[in-house]
């Protein structure tokens, strides 16, 4: 768990002074991630009472397929620019690589906040080969 609080020092160095105490709503989580497997779904109460559903394991995706929504079965993560052991550990975040039975979707969700892993079809090396243009190349100094 962690807090989020002021910090406790200055830029400087200088301690400052406590200014109040701790609060539930500056509380923290930690960490679920969301994997592969049998579909699994936490309920987490929120501050105004509210509700977040966390994944904690998915085997479907709504995959957007020619403006529709499709479900279909995750057959595993192929690439995570988050951290590149959970390609390894098979654990979806949002922008993760995943193949299903539909073709290779990227995610664009956040299964950790909303409770459902939606996607878009993707091809798997577009957004790792983007180059920059450089616009002054083309005009005189």
């Amino acid at each position: 768990m962690q807090w989020h609080l002021k910090s406790k020092t200055k830029k400087t160095g200088k301690k400052l002074n406590k200014h109040a105490k701790k609060f539930r709503m500056q509380k923290g989580r930690d960490y679920l991630p969301a994997k592969v497997g049998k579909g699994k779904v936490k309920e987490k109460r929120v501050m105004g009472g509210s509700s977040k559903f966390i994944v904690l394991s998915a085997e479907t995706a709504n995959v957007l397929n020619k403006g529709k929504y499709q479900k279909s079965k995750i057959l595993g993560v192929s690439d995570n620019p988050a951290n590149s052991q959970f390609v390894r550990r098979n654990i979806v975040t949002k922008g993760a690589i995943i193949n299903t039975e539909l073709g290779t979707a990227r995610v664009t969700s956040r299964p950790g906040q909303t409770g459902v892993i939606n996607a878009v079809f993707t091809s798997v090396w577009t957004y790792k080969y983007i180059v920059p243009i450089n616009h002054n190349e083309d005009r005189d100094s």
